[in-house]
């Protein structure tokens, strides 16, 4: 892990995104594509409404959503049809098989691929307006730290990177990681490790990811940076036969290995995340 650099486009930068949270939002996100994030959105947020929260997913990659391909819905309203007037918020809201709530991005929103003063003010609008109405909402962010992501992450109170343990993801988690501290000031970043061999592999992988950030990216005096362990999902042949199926798998296979860690995280959240916030 000693070895790990930031990618160019970390090393470049891009505009500073200041924190506007917005109470109880959660945004999860990646360096990279491919390492499960919007799996771990969906099967978190059933989780989580199993447990009595009132719970919202917004699809916030505005350019290449596929949280309805996952959730196997066809929206016929989506977000880009509320930004365009054509339909109001609660039109596009949806309930997901899981018993939350999602609001669906339309996919290939070209439009939306960068940051203009429209779009900024569209998603605050769109997200002071659900806000209110829920006990927590998930942002499905893209990945990377394309100027759109890192303005989606900074309406969140908190941040889950979810990263598996190949060494590019977690190249790429660490250049996100430092971006967020870079830009938005974030003193405290969550890890999730997905698709992890062993137990155990998580909570090394995040002490060694600390253990890079201490010594190679500065914070302001008495405000260390703290990479907290959420948890692990473990790799599990029943997470790809639920994608296939275009199923939650804390449903179709809830005794699975991953959908009891996915449950076991989503307890976590609600205990020490959520009061947090």
């Amino acid at each position: 892990m000693s070895d790990l650099t930031p990618t160019p486009a970390a090393a470049a930068g891009t505009p500073t995104v200041p924190l506007k949270p917005l109470g109880k939002v959660v945004a999860v996100t990646s360096g990279k594509g491919g390492v499960g994030k919007t799996f771990v959105s969906a099967n978190l947020a059933a989780a989580l409404s199993r447990r009595g929260l009132r719970v919202l997913v917004l699809d916030a990659d505005l350019g290449l959503a596929n949280l309805d391909v996952v959730l196997n819905l066809y929206p016929k309203v989506t977000l880009h049809d509320v930004f365009t007037g054509k339909a109001k918020m609660e039109d596009a809201i949806v309930k997901a098989p899981g018993g939350f709530s999602v609001l669906l991005a339309g996919s290939g929103m070209v439009e939306y691929s960068r940051l203009t003063p429209e779009v900024r003010d569209d998603f605050l609008r769109i997200m002071g307006g659900l806000v209110p109405h829920y006990d927590i909402v998930l942002l499905d962010t893209g990945a990377g730290i394309s100027d759109v992501v890192l303005f989606a992450v900074s309406l969140a109170s908190e941040v889950i990177v979810v990263a598996t343990p190949e060494p590019t993801s977690l190249t790429d988690a660490y250049a996100t990681i430092k971006v967020l501290v870079g830009q938005q000031k974030r003193q405290t970043i969550r890890m999730l490790v997905n698709q992890t061999a062993r137990l155990g592999d998580g909570r090394a992988i995040t002490v060694q990811l600390q253990q890079v950030l201490d010594r190679f990216v500065s914070s302001e005096p008495g405000r260390p940076i703290k990479l907290v362990h959420l948890g692990d999902i473990p790799a599990d042949p029943s997470v790809r036969q639920a994608i296939m199926r275009r199923q939650l798998l804390i449903q179709s296979t809830p005794g699975s290995p991953a959908a009891m860690a996915v449950t076991q995280i989503a307890q976590k959240i609600e205990e020490t995340v959520l009061p947090r916030i």
